[in-house]
Order: structure tokens, then sequence, then C-alpha cells
């Protein structure tokens, strides 16, 4: 038996969504360690997938609504040793870092705030995670008009030099 299924994550207006996939119980613990500890007025919710033992999904977080979400999506998934952050006050390029260094962190799928399709696969073991869809398809290739907005909104919240 092999099913494929496709779960759709929603971000939260003002929002963004970190996807991967870890290994040990203690995970959820330590992303939220590598989170509060790399910007300390982030507000986030965890939800890991635990896939052996008890197979339940741990949650952890300092904001009470992303934290349901989170583990909510979580069990959506239901997929290995998967995690999915929702996260505000702060951007995936802010913690990417800190997670990939957490020592359970095996995988990160997407850090986006577009929509989000999680594509799984089901078997009679379990499910996994195929891929992501990441947002829209593209439409095109930037003009030199493009560049210049690009490089203007980059300076303008402030992650290049004027």
């Amino acid at each position: 038996m092999l099913e494929f299924k496709t779960v759709k994550i929603e971000t939260p207006k003002d929002c963004n969504v970190i996807l991967g996939m870890a290994h040990f119980i203690k995970t959820v613990e330590d992303l939220y360690e590598a989170l509060v500890n790399a910007v300390p007025n982030i507000k986030f919710g965890i939800g890991f997938c635990e896939s052996s033992g008890p197979c339940l999904v741990r949650h952890e977080g300092n904001d009470k609504d992303l934290r349901k979400l989170a583990k909510e999506r979580a069990f959506e998934i239901a997929c290995g040793h998967s995690f999915i952050i929702f996260l505000k006050d702060a951007y995936p390029i802010n913690v990417l870092d800190q997670i990939k260094k957490v020592p359970e962190t095996c995988t990160i799928y997407a850090a986006t705030a577009n929509p989000l399709e999680v594509i799984i696969a089901e078997t009679k073991q379990g499910r996994g995670i195929i891929g992501v869809i990441d947002g829209s398809k593209s439409k095109g290739i930037e003009s030199e008009k493009d560049i210049k907005e690009r490089k203007e909104f980059l300076r303008k919240i402030g992650y290049k030099l004027g």
C-alpha cells in the first residue's frame, strides 16, 4: 500500500512557518531554547511528531495561539519525527542557523510566510514527507526595475546597508 496526500498549511498574518525533520523526543525542548536564545522577544509555537513509543505530538511555545496551531498542524502532518514552528516578531533568517545547530535537527524543508503544501507518502508502516510546495509558481524573470525594487526593499527593512 502506498498513498500520496497533501496537507495545506496556511500561515497566519504576520507569521512565518518552518518545517523540518529531527530525531529525538528532546527536540521540542531544544528547539524552544534555540528560538528564545536567537531572538529574545520572538513569539512561537512548536509541534513535534514522535514516531516511536506512544507516537504523540509533543508541543511547546511561548504564544498560546501559535502553540495550538503548531500542535494541530503537526498532528495533520503526522510524519516521522517532523516538526513545525509558527513564529512571529522574528523571521526565519533570524533563527534558521540556531535551529540547524540543534543536534537533533536533520533537515529543513521550508521556511516561509507563503501558503505551504506538504506532500506526504503513507504506507502501512507510517507516513513520510516527500517534499513541499512553497507559495506559487514563478511568473517571469525580474526586470531591471524589479532588481531596483528588490534592492530598495532589502535596505528599507534593514537587511542591507543603505
